[in-house]
C-alpha cells in the first residue's frame, strides 16, 4: 500500500468520524453531549485540514503518490 493511499484512507476516516460526531450532535436533546460531540467534530474537522495540507504536500514532494 502505497503513502497515498494511506492518506486518502485516514482522510476518509477521519471525514467519516467528523459526521457521525455532527449526526450524533444533532439527534441528541442533552445539551452538554450536544457541546461536547460538536466540539468533537470540530477537532476532527481541523484534523482533516492538516491531514489534507500534508497529502498535497506529499503530492508535491512525490508526484507518484498522487491519486488519480
Amino acid at each position: 500500500m502505497t503513502v497515498g493511499t494511506q492518506m486518502q484512507q485516514a482522510i476518509a476516516g477521519v471525514q467519516s468520524v467528523a459526521a457521525t460526531m455532527k449526526t450524533f450532535a444533532l439527534e441528541t436533546e442533552d445539551q452538554v453531549a450536544k457541546k461536547d460531540f460538536q466540539q468533537l467534530a470540530q477537532t476532527f474537522e481541523d484534523a482533516l485540514k492538516v491531514l489534507e495540507a500534508r497529502k498535497q504536500y506529499i503530492e508535491e514532494q512525490e508526484p507518484q503518490y498522487k491519486q488519480q
